[in-house]
């Protein structure tokens, strides 16, 4: 499925179809447009060639003896954390670099990946929002820096990890460095994780951090093989899109909650499926040299494989998975060898930086435009008090909020993307941190035969992620 402006079906909903507009691209911000034009294919490249060149990023390098000088997981955390460092000293020292370093205890096998008690240290810069009614907001994107080979206990052999996951570490790098150049209203938070390749240890502990510390996450970016996979004579790859999965139903559901998700047909409105969402509407705005777009993947991750954003994801939080169209599992998780004329590993000659910065812009984007955008509507409710064929939406937003008009949005049943919408254009009056705002709007349209959507606009047309309500108790 490709994601573009939504498609009605070909037999069309009279009803749904008869109120409102089609959805539209929202105007492009100038300044985000100029970082995105800043985003370096070169730079990408200088990362990934950088990491490759640490030679096994393995977890479990942290406390391996007499590692060579310049090699290990831990020679690769000290250079992500300078280039951090470094970026900050552009910016006149605008990100807080920081290190959540932890010792993670051995896990029983089969599973189990660390043996003893092992070190791990994920890398993050913070950049603080310039709106203090805004900052507490935030939206994260990470990649993971530590590699493996066929082995994933192996930690001298080589293992470059070019496209998984130093595309992906390259990813929130660069986007580090080029939205580290604008004031944003909201916090994001750049980040490099390890533990992945043995079992997601890494971003658990950082998901938890960020729970227990209040992190108000309203989006996290997992990039993850996004080195568009170039070998020879594969012709089914395709460079001009990228594959956003989402879980459906939450993994925080309760067994309630559940119910009530199946009873409302909400299966596919957990929150990380309207991020995926407003990662598409962001790409509509944002269409630069050529042609690149986000293609909805309705699941959480692929077969037998998982990612960083599964551990946001249990932790309560909307996050998604960037990976490339097509994988070459070759590539991946192998011994470097040639075997029957086969070249194995996961070697810088596959892949293509320019793909990879395609994908940072993508992401850059869509961390600038929520950033810059109002906080969602909070407390969206439906009314379903009475058997009838409009439908009134309420929602309340904080007085303080820069959300001056409402969106509501809406698609039928079967549809993947928002189709239709309309304007609510009501500022918000100034006001107490707190003090809620409430609003409500009616369009001639059933609840029975659409899902509805509210997202909040600012002046500029940055637009929230959309939310979706529930019946009013």
């Amino acid at each position: 499925m490709t994601v573009g402006v939504p498609a009605f079906s070909e037999d069309g909903n009279r009803e749904a179809d008869a109120y409102g507009a089609p959805i539209q691209a929202a105007p492009a911000d100038a300044a985000i447009q100029n970082a995105l034009g800043q985003i370096s294919v070169r730079q990408i490249r200088r990362t990934i060639e950088k990491l490759v060149s640490f030679h096994n990023r393995n977890t479990l390098s942290s406390v391996e003896t007499g590692l060579p000088p310049g090699q290990g997981v831990s020679a690769a955390a000290d250079w992500i954390a300078q280039q951090l460092v470094d970026y900050s000293a552009d910016c006149g020292g605008c990100l807080e670099v920081k290190r959540d370093s932890f010792t993670q205890q051995p896990e029983p096998p089969p599973q189990g990946r660390i043996p003893q008690p092992t070190t791990i240290t994920n890398v993050y810069a913070v950049l603080r929002g310039s709106d203090p009614a805004q900052a507490s907001r935030m939206v994260l994107v990470t990649g993971h820096y530590d590699s493996r080979n066929t082995g994933p206990m192996e930690t001298r052999t080589e293992a470059p990890g070019a496209n998984d996951d130093a595309s992906g570490v390259a990813v929130s790098l660069e986007c580090a460095r080029v939205l580290s150049r604008l004031r944003l209203p909201a916090t994001l938070v750049f980040v490099a994780v390890a533990g992945e390749e043995q079992g997601l240890n890494g971003s658990r502990h950082l998901a938890e951090l960020a729970k227990n510390e209040g992190w108000k996450l309203e989006g996290v970016l997992n990039d993850d093989i996004v080195g568009g996979n170039t070998t020879p004579g594969e012709t089914l790859q395709d460079k001009s899109q990228v594959r956003v999965f989402s879980e459906g139903i939450p993994a925080t559901a309760s067994p309630e909650e559940m119910k009530r998700i199946t009873a409302l047909g909400l299966e596919s409105d957990s929150p990380s499926r309207e991020l995926a969402r407003a990662i598409a509407d962001v790409s509509r705005s944002y269409q630069l040299a050529t042609p690149f777009h986000p293609v909805l993947i309705f699941r959480r991750d692929r077969y037998l494989r998982g990612g960083d954003h599964t551990s946001f994801n249990q932790e309560g939080f909307a996050a998604v998975r960037f990976t490339e169209w097509r994988e070459d599992f070759n590539h991946q998780h192998q011994d470097v060898r040639v075997e029957n004329g086969v070249q194995y590993g996961d070697l810088l000659q596959f892949v293509d930086f320019d793909y990879v910065a395609s994908v940072a812009r993508l992401n850059a984007a869509v961390m600038a435009t929520l950033a810059a955008a109002p906080a969602p509507p909070q407390n969206a409710r439906i009314v379903t008090k009475g058997l009838d064929n409009t439908t009134t939406l309420r929602w309340s937003v904080e007085r303080r909020d820069t959300a001056r008009s409402f969106e509501i949005v809406w698609r039928e049943t079967f549809a993947p993307d928002w189709q239709r919408s309309t304007l609510i254009g009501i500022g918000i009056a100034d006001g107490k941190p707190g003090d809620a705002a409430t609003f409500s709007g009616t369009v001639p349209v059933s609840k029975d035969n659409v899902i509805f959507g509210i997202r909040s606009i600012d002046a500029e047309g940055h637009r929230s992620v959309a939310v979706t309500p529930l019946p009013e108790r």
